[in-house]
């Protein structure tokens, strides 16, 4: 799946950008329901716009916590990372490692930095294996911050970020786990993508949902 990695057509990564919330949607049905929805609607919508409304821009306490459920729900099942979520080890920052901390870092600053999800990494080549300490994401949020700077030159929007990387890679990913109609193909050379029969026909009125970005 490094395919969309190296693409360098914008149509294509707009493509499956438009998707992202039908993933988010399907993903959600897989866990409890409706649960990684209202999360992720949460982390990539209201959290950006709390954190950019404050002078000194930070997390607070329950923040970080309701930060973490979101990782854990959206990601891989950590049992021993859910253990070192609870408020009492959040306090003295016990179980914050890289990754967590580059949700933090990407909710309040999308325009540089990405979250190290497991599922952008593996898009990504040259990262195997993953390894999750800050050289492992230095590394990672090089080669985003290079892509991003490529798709911003032949993009006339230029609206691209690291962090609207992180969120294509993901649900490209996703949707091939989960082996959704959603996107049948991303057309790398060509750009733009493929629908699948049924998942975006005319007879599919439902409203899109717009991702906020900034």
């Amino acid at each position: 799946m490094t395919d969309l990695f190296a693409c360098e057509e914008p149509a294509a990564w707009r493509s499956v950008q438009d998707k992202y919330w039908d993933v988010v949607e399907a993903k959600s049905k897989s866990k409890k329901p409706g649960k990684l929805l209202i999360l992720e609607k949460w982390y990539q919508e209201e959290l950006p716009m709390l954190i950019s409304g404050r002078s000194d821009k930070h997390v607070t306490l329950s923040e970080m916590v309701k930060l973490m459920e979101w990782k854990l729900t959206r990601g891989k099942f950590r049992p021993r990372l859910q253990q070192l979520a609870a408020i009492a080890e959040l306090s003295s920052l016990k179980g914050v490692g890289p990754a967590t901390a580059s949700a933090v870092l990407a909710a309040g600053a999308p325009e540089q930095t990405a979250f190290m999800s497991d599922e952008a990494m593996e898009s990504v080549p040259g990262l195997k294996p993953i390894q999750y300490t800050a050289k492992h994401y230095a590394l990672y949020l090089g080669k985003m911050v290079e892509r991003t700077k490529k798709l911003n030159k032949v993009d006339p929007q230029r609206d691209w970020t690291p962090h609207r990387l992180e969120l294509c890679l993901w649900a490209m990913r996703v949707a091939t786990q989960l082996q959704l109609p959603l996107i049948k193909e991303v057309d790398v050379k060509g750009g733009g993508a493929t629908a699948a029969k049924g998942s975006d026909s005319d007879s599919d009125h439902r409203p899109k949902k717009k991702l906020k970005t900034k």
